[in-house]
Parts: structure tokens; C-alpha cells; sequence
């Protein structure tokens, strides 16, 4: 029997009229100072004169941009010149400066918040996770306040926390700092950033971790060449991300990414969950981390927790490598969906058996094989995260550090003002 929508799916859409969509806003432009920075991130230690070739700026304007980082500290000079001696004045290289500040991340899962601190080139410098004693909004929020201070006195080493990013599942505004939906917290219309820039007194940068995983495959991961991305992150909250032309898309109500209702069909899924949707058979139901445990526990494999039964993966028992295996498969469902969609240059996969049991990988490129119409070599355009083992400590730092990369000579209240 077909368990009845919640009170959320009852509510009848709300059609979106052309009159309730305001005029566009240009499409935001890549500044200069921002090519330079990300240049010398991608590239560094490297010469003002190849930043500008690999730019297409002057020269001149290559060394305003370079003079405005360096006064602001994002960027030093090294001290190694390069160049033949005696020939000419030699290249004095260029690289990110990550000696005077570091990132703040956090992200909501379901059961848990990751706190970490990054340097400005990515690297994770500590890692702190703690289960929720509750899921209300200000009490996760004050708790994730509350542990940010000794994380920094002990691993930043003197160095400043410049911003906090937050990433969590669902649908987020980043433009408002506002969670709008996430139905397994209970949340709905949370001012994270607002609450969080009160208790820390940093400036809160907060996104879908998603998007902020393909942010950060775009400035630091293994796809950050990619014009156009599908990232499918499958966790306790399953949703995507989706970049075009280098731009992450949103969507007018900040729904872009949610395919956690996808349809798998039945097939080898039998016995399939029923989602909240009211149907069966979802993406959400079939593959998240909870349906995982459920099924465990139906084949006789009792786990307290997801963790537990990757655990039990890693180390080789059979049952639950084949859970991990089944999972990988609905998941090349999924994304031959995706791939057949959208035809991206890449689609990465955030998921833990993919990242760490090759034979999980391999079985969702062959359901990616034999179920796309438009990808005819899985084995290139289907890959799994960078940041196998620290997504969760990426995800949040990702979004400030994305934040400072694309604006680097915005209103930061950390860094020096620009002229």
C-alpha cells in the first residue's frame, strides 16, 4: 500500500507566472582580479607575464591586479627569482599567500556538523565532527558557534579567520543566507547567515553543499577544467549540482539540484521503499543513507549506523559490499538520467563506496554504459570526487573560499581596503 504524501507534498504547486520573474540580472563577469588570483591558485609560483598569458590581460593590468592582492595579503611574491642570471630583470613568481589567513567551514548533516578551517590554497588544516543533541535550528547553530574559537587557537597558528562558510542538503539561498528547506532537519526559512555573523562575528557565506562541492571542484578538484558539470552527491540527502559555461546554476526558487525524486524504476531495486513523495522507487528512498541501514537490516546486517556499515564494506564483508554495489548501480541509473540530460564534459559522484571500492565504481559506469543514450565512454565522463574522505570538511570551507576567489577585492571586513 502506498503510504500517504506528507502535509508539504499536499500543497498544490505554485505555477511560476512570467509577471513573478523579475528582469534577469546580467550574468556576473569574472573580474580581473579574480582571474589573476584563480590563476595563480591553478598555476603558482608563477610569472606576472605567463598569469598573463594564461589570462588574456595587459600586462599593466596583470600588475594593478597583482599589486591590489599583494597589498591585501592573498597573494606574496617569492623569494626565489627565476630567469637566466645576467639576462634581462629575472621573474620574481607569484603564489597564493596563505601565511596570514585561513577559511572557517561548517556543514549541517543530518545526524551531525563537520567544523573545519582551511588554508586559502584548500588544504585542510582540522577537522572537528560532533553529533546533534537536536535538530532545532538555533541550537545547531550556536553549538557550531560555540566550537569554532577552540579550533582556531588551536590550528590556525596566529593566522586570521578571514570568513565562515555553511553548507547543508536541500534547498538554500545563498544570496539571502537563508536554508529554506530541509525537510530531515525540520528546517524551513533559517537565517544561518544571520545567526551565525551575530555569534561569531565573521562575515557567514552559506550555500547547498552541492554547489559547493562543485565550487570546489572548479578551483582546487581533478574536474576544475570543466566547462559543464553534474555533481551527484549521495548521502543522507541526495541532490545535485549543475555548472554551465563555469557558472553554477541556482534556479529562481533555489531548487536547482533536487533529483532525490528521480524515478529508478523497479527492476533489481524490488522490494522497493516508499518515499515521502507517496510513490516508490525514488532516488532519496532507494539510495540515501537511511535506506541503506533499512536494508541492511532487512538482509540480517544490523548496523547502528551508516558509518558502520562502510566500515564493514572497507573491511571486506560480503553483504555489505554488495549493499554498496546494488547502491552504485541505482546510482548509474540516476546518472545516465543526468548524463542524457544535461550531456556534460563530466559528471562526479559524491558518494563513499564509489570513492572507495573500485568495484562500485565500476558497476555504476557499466549501468551508465548500458543505459545512456549520449555517453559513450563512462569511463571518462564519470568520476568520482576529489575529496574522497574530507567532503564534508570541504564543503564548508568551499563556500567562503569560493566566496573570496570570485571577489577577491570585495568588502571583506578581514582583509585590508583596496584602492
Amino acid at each position: 500500500m502506498v503510504k500517504s504524501p506528507s502535509s508539504h507534498a499536499h500543497r498544490a504547486p505554485t505555477p511560476l507566472r512570467r509577471s513573478d520573474v523579475s528582469a534577469p540580472a546580467p550574468a556576473r563577469r569574472v573580474t580581473g582580479a579574480a582571474s589573476v588570483l584563480s590563476a595563480i591558485l591553478d598555476h603558482g609560483p608563477v610569472a606576472r607575464s605567463t598569469v598573463a598569458r594564461l589570462t588574456g590581460l595587459s600586462p599593466a593590468s596583470v600588475s594593478g591586479h597583482t599589486g591590489r592582492l599583494l597589498s591585501r595579503g592573498l597573494v606574496r611574491e617569492s623569494t626565489e627569482a627565476t630567469g637566466p642570471t645576467g639576462l634581462g630583470r629575472p621573474h620574481i613568481p607569484l603564489d597564493i599567500d596563505t601565511r596570514g589567513y585561513v577559511v572557517a567551514g561548517a556543514h549541517v548533516a543530518v545526524a551531525h556538523s563537520t567544523v573545519s578551517l582551511m588554508d586559502l590554497r584548500g588544504r585542510i588544516l582540522a577537522v572537528e565532527r560532533q553529533p546533534h543533541r537536536s535538530t532545532d535550528a538555533h541550537r545547531v547553530l550556536g553549538a557550531l558557534a560555540a566550537r569554532l574559537p577552540q579550533l582556531v587557537a588551536d590550528h590556525a597558528r596566529g593566522r586570521e579567520v578571514f570568513a565562515l562558510g555553511v553548507a547543508t542538503g536541500h534547498r538554500v539561498d545563498p544570496e539571502a543566507g537563508v536554508v529554506l528547506e530541509h525537510p530531515q532537519l525540520g528546517w524551513r526559512d533559517v537565517p544561518v547567515r544571520d545567526v551565525l555573523a551575530e555569534r561569531t562575528g565573521l562575515q557567514v557565506q552559506v550555500d547547498s553543499h552541492a554547489r559547493a562541492l562543485a565550487r570546489a571542484e572548479q578551483m582546487l578538484g581533478e574536474a576544475g577544467t570543466r566547462a559543464s558539470t553534474v555533481l551527484l552527491f549521495v548521502g543522507a540527502v541526495v541532490d545535485a549540482a549543475f555548472v554551465t559555461a563555469g557558472a553554477i546554476h541556482l534556479g529562481p526558487r533555489s531548487g536547482a539540484g533536487s533529483v532525490g525524486h528521480l524515478p529508478l524504476g523497479a527492476g533489481e531495486s524490488g522490494g522497493a521503499q516508499s518515499c515521502v513523495c507517496g510513490r516508490t522507487g525514488c532516488l532519496q528512498s532507494e539510495a540515501s543513507e537511511l535506506a541503506m541501514v533499512r536494508r541492511a537490516a532487512e538482509q540480517g546486517l544490523r548496523v547502528g549506523a551508516f558509518t558502520e556499515l562502510l566500515d564493514r564494506a572497507l573491511a571486506g564483508e560480503a553483504r555489505a559490499v554488495a549493499l554498496f554495489r546494488r547502491r552504485a548501480r541505482l546510482i548509474g541509473r540516476a546518472a545516465a538520467l543526468l548524463l542524457d540530460m544535461f550531456d556534460p564534459e563530466v559528471l562526479v559522484v559524491v558518494e563513499p563506496g564509489v570513492g572507495r571500492l573500485p568495484q562500485c565504481l565500476a558497476d555504476l559506469r557499466a549501468e551508465v554504459a548500458e543505459r545512456s543514450w549520449v555517453c559513450d565512454d563512462p569511463e571518462r565522463a564519470v568520476v568520482p570526487s576529489s575529496f574522497v574522505g574530507s567532503v564534508l570538511a570541504t564543503a564548508g570551507g568551499a563556500v567562503a573560499l569560493g566566496a573570496l576567489y570570485a571577489d577577491p577585492l570585495g568588502p571583506w571586513q578581514a582583509l585590508p581596503a583596496v584602492s
